[in-house]
């Protein structure tokens, strides 16, 4: 990637690119930068406990593989609906946010400043994520708990639009950049890579692999059905 520095990108009063970048009301973060990602990192982790001790109550002989992946859905509705529905909500005054949730996004748009201009793929991406995947997320994370038969259709779902909506992502921010020249992320390889990069790619690699997990558990059970449909039928 390609992002041209600027020696006055101290002058802009923000550290977003490109330097000119106009952010009515914008106010600095006052927290940490570690503490920050501190504070993420630890709710990620309370809501893993709390998943852990809730599946292993309700299903004491769960294996390990739909422990985490029960984790994972449940981390993704608060994430969905907690953090992304507050940008859904709050995304036309983001740059005054000085709360928790709004130094998260101000300091994840150091990878990506369309957050802070209330860019139209983003805001309709966002909202449709926190509306729609959010809450299904917390009920797809409970029937992999419960082993429900509803688990997989519903896994197909969710993860397929959260793949679509990842894929889009990636898209249109390198599409802008290759035709009209956009830069949304600073110069810095740290912000694209382990901002844009790592942690947007989770919800591309996980979502695939549980798309493909159902796929095989679903024609597993049409097999078995067409199986004993057919040594059940006359002959």
């Amino acid at each position: 990637m390609s992002v041209p520095t600027s020696p006055n990108a101290s002058m802009a009063g923000h550290p977003y690119y490109p330097p000119d970048l106009v952010l009515p009301g914008f106010m600095p973060n006052k927290t940490a930068v570690p503490i920050l990602l501190m504070s993420f990192a630890g709710a990620a982790g309370f809501v893993f406990w709390t998943t852990s001790v809730l599946a292993r109550t309700v299903q004491p002989g769960i294996s390990k593989g739909k422990l985490l992946t029960a984790m994972w859905f449940m981390l993704c509705g608060c994430i969905h609906l907690f953090f992304e529905g507050y940008f859904a909500r709050h995304n036309g005054a983001m740059p005054a946010r000085i709360d928790l949730f709004g130094q998260l996004w101000k300091e994840y748009a150091k990878s990506d400043r369309r957050y802070l201009t209330r860019d139209s793929f983003v805001v309709c991406m966002e909202t449709v994520t926190a509306v729609a995947w959010g809450p299904l997320s917390f009920v797809v994370g409970w029937f992999v708990i419960k082993d429900s038969p509803l688990r997989h259709p519903l896994q197909i779902i969710l993860s397929l639009g959260q793949l679509y909506g990842d894929v889009l992502y990636y898209a249109t921010f390198f599409f802008d950049e290759s035709v009209y020249g956009a830069v949304y992320c600073r110069p810095e390889s740290f912000y694209f890579w382990a901002y844009f990069v790592l942690l947007n790619g989770f919800w591309i690699v996980i979502p695939a692999w549980l798309v493909i997990q159902s796929t095989i558990e679903s024609t597993k059970a049409f097999h078995f059905a067409q199986e004993t449909a057919k040594q059940r039928s006359p002959k």
